[in-house]
């Protein structure tokens, strides 16, 4: 750590996820985590007794929702940023945070690699100082904060059978093999793989042979994405 890094306190109920984005974070240069707590309550306590620039914030804590732990927090003079990490889609919601101070919400699940850009976006922002010298200026300040469009698939891959592939491969606790998926999907067995290898290239799944059957072992997928 140094006296640069940026101070993240990490408010998440479940202790695996907690540790999970606590190594997240930690493995962002410029980001020092400053604590992990499971609860709003937790977090206010943590608050008391040390200096915190950000937090990374589950919505749904077991004392209560996390917009309602923002406000007591600006009330008592708290003025840490927020990154809200949900699986809540409801934009009355972001709007609500926006307001509080949320500068950045990441839904569940996601990879490291979008935490990552998420704060070094934040930390490009926090970096602006100074006065503007015009409209472009304020702009490009407040583009910092704005994600990149999702990268373009590869050729010959759809978003809508992406999707699709994904669905059937989270709801597979034990995985797929690619022919399980082209059936699950309706789609060929090669084409199935293609899905799934670019789910394990993008860190959304891993692979590993399945042995015990006659020939050559089959890879089966398992989803394996934050």
């Amino acid at each position: 750590m140094t006296s640069t890094d940026i101070r993240v306190l990490v408010v998440e109920d479940d202790p695996v996820a907690a540790d999970a984005h606590a190594l997240y974070v930690g493995r962002v240069p410029g980001f020092t985590v400053s604590g992990t707590v499971h609860s709003g309550a937790g977090a206010r306590r943590h608050l008391e007794t040390h200096a915190v620039d950000l937090l990374l914030l589950d919505l749904y804590l077991p004392d209560g929702h996390g917009l309602a732990l923002v406000r007591t927090l600006r009330a008592a003079g708290h003025t840490a940023d927020i990154i809200a990490v949900t699986s809540a889609r409801d934009l009355t919601m972001v709007r609500e945070g926006v307001s509080l101070g949320v500068v950045q919400y990441v839904l569940k699940p996601f990879t490291f690699a979008t935490l990552r850009d998420r704060l070094t976006r934040y930390a490009r922002f926090r970096a602006t100082t100074g006065e503007a010298s015009g409209q472009d200026e304020v702009d490009r300040a407040l583009a910092a904060l704005r994600a990149p469009q999702p990268a373009a698939l590869p050729k010959g891959l759809t978003a809508a059978t992406l999707r699709a592939v994904t669905d059937v491969l989270r709801a597979a606790g034990g995985g797929l093999t690619a022919t399980e998926a082209a059936a699950d999907v309706g789609i060929s067995r090669i084409t199935a793989r293609r899905y799934l290898e670019h789910l394990v290239v993008s860190g959304r799944a891993a692979r590993a042979p399945q042995y015990g059957q006659v020939g050559r072992p089959e890879l089966r997928y398992r989803w394996s994405g934050h």
